[in-house]
């Protein structure tokens, strides 16, 4: 609709993802070599990680069409499955037989390993979405790689997911897990120069005759909602496009995408855009914190009692319980806090 007005011969900012088109920032580059590095350096377990939206389905297209004929490969990105759908799943994409009897797979598995090895090629199993994944096909899955041939390494496993994943992971019966993991890696948003040279690379290979639709405020405005979430900036600069080819307005603004978020904002979201939060460090910190807080009013309604509560014999617990320097810092304290005399 807006393409022609634009002088776009595509829409720039499709949601789909598209590996012929992909914007590689410097931490997508990285975790796309790291990638490929776990398959030609035969680490066994590898563990990556993005919030929601930062193109993880990307990357793995990407490495997908960078494998060689020597790699087969088996990819599944709904891992919500019982045990045997599971084993079903992996023996339809590797060519295994299976008719439900999980011994006669792990013959036939280990057999195809061992052709692999001598054959020159590699195993590639990815799951995506592994943070749904439950704490007992988790150990199906190492207990896979158990079957490699010992110190001939066929076998490499991806496990793909939100930051859900590292908290699972430490989970006690995953031990065996942790200790196979051979690389991490955690994928990080765009910062504001990624943000502005992510939207000219979409318009460039929209075609668009000129970079300069959306201004710098603009641009700064899409880093700021969108926290550098490539699938959010989509959505707010296609948005904008549409919306500035309503509005006749061939150069959009930051007031014109500020109108776009509150067109795209859900009622309750506590962000303007539902941007993935992170986990794990920062909720350590508040979990502490809050910790911490209530360790110290629980300590404070103590001394409170103790200062103001009378004793059987006169005066005050405090005066019965604690020392006299004791005593006096507390009561230097409470005239501090409150202004009077305690006890």
């Amino acid at each position: 609709m807006y393409k022609a007005y634009y002088g776009l011969t595509k829409k720039p900012f499709k949601l789909t993802p598209d590996s012929k088109v992909v914007f590689r920032s410097e931490a997508h580059q990285e975790a796309l070599a790291i990638l490929k590095y776990g398959v030609l350096g035969k680490k066994g377990f590898l563990v990556l990680t993005a919030n929601v939206g930062l193109g993880k389905t990307t990357l793995l297209e990407a490495l997908v069409e960078s494998l060689g004929t020597d790699v087969k490969l088996c990819l599944l990105n709904n891992p919500l499955l019982y045990r045997d759908e599971f084993f079903s799943y992996l023996a339809a994409k590797l060519h295994l037989p299976w008719d439900g009897n999980k011994a006669m797979f792990l013959i036939a598995f280990d057999e195809m390993l061992k052709n692999a090895y001598a054959a020159g090629e590699r195993i590639l199993l990815i799951v995506d979405e592994a943070h749904v994944l439950p704490i007992d096909l988790l150990e199906e899955i190492r207990l896979l790689s158990n079957l490699d041939v010992k110190g001939q390494d066929v076998l490499s496993i991806f496990l793909v997911g939100q930051p859900e994943l590292n908290a699972l992971m430490s989970d006690d019966r995953l031990l065996p897990l942790r200790q196979r993991i051979g690389i991490r890696f955690d994928l990080k948003p765009f910062g504001l120069n990624e943000t502005k040279q992510y939207i000219l690379f979409r318009l460039r290979h929209a075609g668009a005759r000129h970079l300069h639709i959306f201004t710098d405020e603009a641009i700064e405005q899409i880093h700021r909602v969108s926290k550098g979430t490539p699938r959010l900036i989509n959505i707010v600069c296609d948005h904008a496009l549409l919306t500035g080819f309503a509005e006749d307005r061939p150069v959009i603004n930051a007031d014109l995408i500020q109108e776009c978020v509150e067109d795209l904002h859900f009622p309750g979201e506590e962000n303007p855009l539902p941007v993935g939060q992170s986990i794990g460090k920062d909720r350590d910190y508040r979990r502490a914190l809050l910790i911490s807080i209530g360790i110290f009013l629980a300590s404070l309604s103590l001394l409170l009692l103790l200062a103001f509560l009378p004793h059987s014999s006169g005066g005050t617990l405090m005066e019965k319980v604690l020392p006299a320097p004791v005593q006096q810092w507390l009561r230097t304290i409470f005239e501090s806090f409150f202004g009077g005399q305690s006890g």
